[in-house]
């Protein structure tokens, strides 16, 4: 008898996802560190290793969730500015 696999389902859980919002919220409270910062998720996507869209999608979890961060949607020209600070 052999096990079939789910591709859609396999490998991804709930921890996946905490660790790709660990890595980002790693990544800005380093930046922030020293103050307030701006930035677009395209320019940042390279250092945390996350796409645009999947920051974009955790910045909006991070506003609610991080409470020693303050996030704040900024500006949208082309794509969302976000402002993060320490809190």
């Amino acid at each position: 008898m052999s096990a079939t696999r789910n591709p859609s389902t396999d490998g991804v859980t709930a921890s996946d996802d905490l660790s790709k919002e660990e890595r980002l919220t790693r990544y800005l409270r380093e930046k922030a560190e020293d103050g307030e910062m701006y930035f677009k998720s395209k320019f940042i996507a390279d250092d945390v290793d996350l796409s645009p869209k999947e920051i974009g999608a955790l910045m909006v979890k991070l506003s609610d969730a991080a409470s020693d961060l303050e996030v704040e949607k900024w500006s949208y020209t082309s794509a969302t500015t976000w402002r993060v600070e320490p809190a």
